[in-house]
């Protein structure tokens, strides 16, 4: 079974087996390029501030904009964007809580420039007939409400991780959360995940055992969505995605922690 994360080599070996979805804003994916063979399905069109879960779209809009791109429910997916990852691994993490098979869909390790500087980029666009996407909800989910949340800062049922920053963590964030900012995950020189040692050892360093339930939070459920994938791709199972994150806890009135920095 193919790993989330993909190389960019094996990207180019594959782009005929897969459906490419770039995540960049249009005038980027346009003017600047894209991967071959690759569709644009912007961060923003997938994205829903008054939203009845989080920040996910809802049913029929996402069915309309993958359809519209010619993705069909069982198609294997690639996606990327230019920032490291986090913003499609955003878009993957939507498709996943609306149903489409997990293990088709992938990351692209890197981003849109780390991928240019090696292969083939276009300006062309991508023909794209469009499809009935035929959406279908999960019966086990990894989404977590407020509920779930309470109960693991009153019971400790869950090792709760905040994927933000460091400052951020500091102004406040939910009770016996553990801090891990996602970008710790990348290499900024290769733009691509760090090595799976440097990644396990940061987790150990973090307190971040398998044998926990892991549940991921930070403001909106975008970082939260690059650690999930990053996670999974480490083999963790049991992990928890809080779509509603610290704005969702903090509307409802949940209580906020602070800590000085170091």
């Amino acid at each position: 079974m193919t790993d989330v994360v993909v190389s960019a080599e094996w990207l180019d070996e594959n782009r005929d087996d897969v459906r490419i979805v770039d995540v960049r804003d249009e005038w980027e994916f346009e003017g600047i390029g894209h991967v071959p063979g690759a569709v644009n399905i912007p961060f923003d069109s997938f994205r829903a501030p008054d939203g009845d879960e989080g920040m996910l779209p809802g049913e029929e809009v996402f069915a309309d904009l993958l359809g519209g791109a010619g993705i069909e429910r069982g198609d294997e997916i690639v996606a990327y964007d230019d920032t490291h990852g986090v913003f499609a691994a955003r878009f993957l993490v939507t498709a996943e809580l609306y149903g489409h098979d997990r293990s088709n869909l992938h990351l692209l390790d890197g981003d849109y420039s780390a991928w240019g500087r090696g292969h083939e980029t276009t300006t062309e666009t991508t023909p794209a007939d469009p499809v009935e996407y035929a959406l279908e909800r999960p019966d086990d989910t990894v989404l977590i409400d407020r509920e779930a949340i309470t109960a693991a800062v009153d019971d400790g049922d869950g090792l709760l991780v905040d994927t933000r920053e460091a400052w951020e963590y500091e102004e406040g964030h939910i009770p016996g959360a553990i801090q891990l900012d996602w970008r710790e995950f990348v290499d900024d020189e290769t733009r691509g995940l760090e090595d799976r040692e440097t990644i396990e050892d940061l987790l150990d360093d973090h307190g971040i055992p398998r044998d926990r339930r892991v549940i991921l939070y930070c403001n909106t459920a975008r970082r939260i969505s690059h650690t999930y994938l990053v996670l999974r791709h480490l083999g963790f199972e049991n992990l928890g995605f809080y779509e509603g994150s610290l704005t969702e806890w903090e509307q409802a009135g949940g209580v906020i922690e602070t800590s000085e920095g170091d």
